[in-house]
């Protein structure tokens, strides 16, 4: 049975997000990255592959592949920065705090239930995942509601192709989706924050079975590392950074809307849909442009316009055709 964040807001958390955004990525990517990183962030994926077995594969279509050619017109974030800077508040608040406190967290092996209203439940395994043969990289826009943005070589599977496996019921209208809850290895859970654990999130049917949406198992032609979600996390590249769910451990099929945890903690600025639209800005900051992260480094920040959807506009608008205001927040 999915379950849901308990009904209860914390302005303890909060207070903690608006702060953090007030400081900026300008502060968190100055120039002690590169140190920081070498020190904190190898240390969080040098032991994730023990063996092959836990080891994406590289199918024919991809593999070689760089990210100019599959995508020329986007300039692609640079791995160091992308592996450093991390929202994954299992492991604190702070975009650090990922790859420092990560070290303890096991994410192999790992399998994935999908149930409810579905004719066939399964557990997937996740080395059934990481080698598929339909396993695809897929270079994505990524956009933080905070205000900044990546642009992320990723690895992974539409979600659709895994939905398919399950035979979903008729009346299934959305999917509900669930963290891990491991207190012992991620030192966030351990009371501090203000989040009713496990994290999790939602997406309607539709959007959950288009094309574009990744459930992702590696990024720059690797595991994914601890700080960016291993072992799966999903990608929605039209929506902002928080419905990307981290180490997702179950999927459920359900009639109704799932309650989602930063839309329960404060439904007021943070929506369910969570579209990424530059006309209509968060309650206390404008979404009209954005931080581009491109590299490390005050020179590797660069300001530019949102786009609308991300820039996936022409791929995903038809989905909300009636264009009322709670699609966009």
């Amino acid at each position: 049975m999915f379950t849901s964040p308990k009904n209860r807001r914390s302005s303890s958390l909060l207070y903690q997000r608006r702060d953090f955004i007030k400081r900026s990525a300008l502060l968190a990517l100055g120039s002690s990255v590169a140190a920081d990183f070498l020190l904190y962030g190898s240390q969080a994926w040098a032991d994730d592959a023990e063996s092959e077995t836990y080891q994406i594969g590289k199918s024919a279509e991809w593999k070689g592949l760089s990210a100019v050619r599959l995508q020329a017109n986007l300039l692609t974030t640079a791995q160091q920065a992308a592996f450093y800077y991390n929202n994954f508040y299992e492991f604190g608040m702070d975009k650090t705090d990922p790859a420092k406190y990560s070290g303890r967290y096991i994410p192999y092996p790992w399998q994935l239930e999908i149930d409810g209203l579905v004719e066939e439940p399964v557990i997937l395994d996740i080395r059934d995942l990481m080698h598929a043969s339909d396993l695809e990289e897929r270079v994505y826009r990524m956009r933080c509601v905070e205000g900044w943005s990546m642009v992320i070589p990723w690895n992974g599977i539409p979600l659709h192709k895994i939905l398919a496996k399950v035979k979903i019921k008729p009346e299934a209208n959305f999917v509900a989706f669930e963290s891990i809850v491991r207190p012992d290895q991620m030192s966030g859970q351990e009371g501090a924050g203000g989040i009713a654990w496990p994290y999790c999130e939602g997406l309607r049917l539709d959007e959950a079975q288009h094309d574009l949406t990744l459930l992702a198992v590696g990024a720059y032609g690797q595991n994914l590392v601890k700080q960016m979600g291993a072992p799966l996390r999903l990608v929605v590249p039209w929506k902002y950074g928080f419905k990307g769910i981290k180490a997702i451990q179950k999927m459920t099929l359900t009639a109704q809307q799932p309650i989602t945890t930063w839309h329960q903690l404060n439904p007021t600025e943070y929506g369910f849909y969570a579209n990424v639209n530059p006309n209509l800005p968060h309650p206390r900051w404008s979404q009209a442009s954005e931080r581009f992260i491109s590299g490390v480094g005050f020179r590797g920040i660069t300001r530019q316009e949102t786009l609308p959807f991300n820039g996936y506009g022409q791929e995903v608008a038809a989905l909300y055709q009636d264009e009322t205001e709670e699609y966009y927040y």
